[in-house]
């Protein structure tokens, strides 16, 4: 486990909390460690009626942390490897997921949910995936899930072209289920947690199942290619050189 996933599971409410916000909660290996145990636990325990997810601080999550995981990189396989565990820990989950979005929601941080069932996004979130620019492909099956859920073009506009998108388009590309006003998300969610809390247990979670939008063995048969390629990206020059470029942006906009 680490400080910096904070779980609290208590009323029916498996609360996970991103909370490393002075770097607007970069996910490290041992953040998606803690993550997979949490969401993967939640199945085999019958008084879990709702995994929460939110983000401390001022953003959701500025998505990996490339340093971390760069001295580390995953391989294509290996069922222990943390980013992929989460992600099929993901894929795996039969309990009702509601996400909080405010701030910036970066890579992951958008692609985690499209495995989210219920999705508030604040107004002045942004959400990114920028994969292609750092050299990278998509993952968490989001190259088989936007397109299903958005269309093809929307699709290619924000993870081909990596736009960035807010509340207001992920409520109608359906990435986002509700939109709250600027500071209202906190009552927004209470507001969403209380409905969801209110129904039969049991009914959620066969609702759930039957809601996804793609069959298991599918969503995790395209995360196993997305890996595959995303390994193999990891080492590639290109990734090298967008990634030095995105380090030299940053200082100098730190030196201005």
């Amino acid at each position: 486990m680490t400080e910096h996933v904070l779980i609290d599971n208590a009323d029916g409410v498996l609360g996970i909390t991103l909370n490393r916000p002075e770097r607007r909660n970069a996910i490290t290996v041992a953040m998606y460690a803690a993550l997979a145990d949490a969401i993967s636990g939640a199945a085999g325990d019958a008084s879990v009626k709702l995994i929460t997810l939110r983000g401390a601080g001022e953003d959701f999550t500025a998505g990996n942390d490339l340093n971390d995981f760069l001295s580390a990189p995953p391989g294509s396989r290996g069922d222990d490897i943390p980013v992929w565990r989460m992600l099929r820990a993901l894929a795996n989950n039969d309990v009702p997921i509601l996400a909080a979005v405010h701030g910036n929601a970066v890579g992951i941080g958008t692609t985690m949910l499209f495995h989210c069932d219920l999705v508030i996004a604040e107004q002045g979130a942004k959400l990114r995936m920028p994969f292609v620019d750092l050299g990278l492909v998509p993952e968490a099956a989001s190259s088989l899930l936007m397109p299903r859920l958005s269309g093809r073009r929307a699709a290619a506009r924000h993870i081909l072209l990596g736009e960035p998108f807010g509340a207001d388009e992920a409520m109608m590309l359906g990435v986002a289920s509700h939109v709250a006003p600027a500071g209202g998300l906190d009552a927004e969610f209470a507001r969403v947690r209380s409905l969801v809390l209110a129904k039969p247990a049991q009914a959620l979670r066969m609702t759930q199942k039957l809601l996804r939008t793609a069959d298991r063995d599918e969503v995790i048969e395209r995360m196993t290619l997305e890996n595959g390629h995303f390994s193999e990206r990891l080492t590639s020059d290109e990734v090298k050189q967008a990634i030095g470029a995105f380090y030299a942006k940053r200082a100098a906009a730190s030196a201005n």
